[in-house]
């Protein structure tokens, strides 16, 4: 059985404590074992999630920071990460799984939809707003992700009333599912089929916003003449 180690832990820990490049490159070897051993946690859950779905490419994130725009100038992240790419334009939104001590989570939708998809997306709501909130508000939504995040307008998009009965939704610039885990969830034999069953539960979001991404307005799909 794959599980995400105790050491992989450890090392992220330690990196929290001493995050400067000195450090770094001393430990670089345990950097590099760690992250193989969490490789490997990330394949196997990419298998699991073929069964399912059609995952186009996994990609393991850096641990090293962009700092140039950032007041945070420590050169490393305290977390590794991994993001499962939905196959072709006909399937939308993504996975993602980040190991942090104490933070771990599992994420999956639509991070930074492009202006195109956006406005679709806000059409879409402005037109009808009753099967989003049937798939958020369903039961196994509910349990999972209590809630649909993601960062939004103060007020409304232009172009949109900013009293339209899904202005809440419309304001919206992201649209992410997010679950939390515990390090004993995490460091558990069944975690790796626990965030399986995760992704599982998006599917019904995810199947949505993929239909209103790959269709007009009047339900016509955008790929007839493929």
């Amino acid at each position: 059985m794959i599980t995400v180690q105790q050491s992989t832990f450890n090392f992220l820990k330690d990196i929290e404590k001493n995050n400067n490049r000195e450090w770094f490159t001393e430990n670089k070897p345990t950097y590099v074992a760690e992250q193989q051993k969490l490789l490997s946690f990330y394949t196997a859950l990419e298998e699991k999630l073929n069964e399912h779905d059609t995952i186009e490419k996994l990609k393991m994130f850096r641990i090293y920071r962009d700092v140039r725009f950032s007041k945070n100038k420590t050169p490393y992240k305290t977390n590794m990460s991994g993001h499962f790419i939905r196959a072709t334009n006909r399937l939308r939104g993504g996975y993602y799984l980040e190991i942090r001590p104490d933070a771990s989570f599992v994420a999956g939708g639509f991070w930074g939809p492009n202006k195109e998809d956006l406005l679709r997306i806000r059409k879409e709501f402005e037109l009808d707003g009753f099967e989003i909130r049937e798939v958020i508000a369903s039961k196994n939504f509910q349990t999972n992700f209590g809630e649909l995040r993601g960062d939004g307008v103060k007020t409304a998009p232009r172009g949109f009333a900013k009293d339209h009965e899904n202005i809440d939704l419309i304001r919206k610039k992201q649209f992410i599912l997010v679950r939390n885990f515990t390090d004993k969830e995490v460091l558990s034999t069944g975690f790796l089929s626990q965030v399986n069953d995760t992704f599982i539960a998006m599917r019904p979001f995810l199947n949505l916003m993929t239909s209103i991404l790959t269709t007009d307005l009047n339900g016509a799909s955008l790929f007839e003449n493929e």
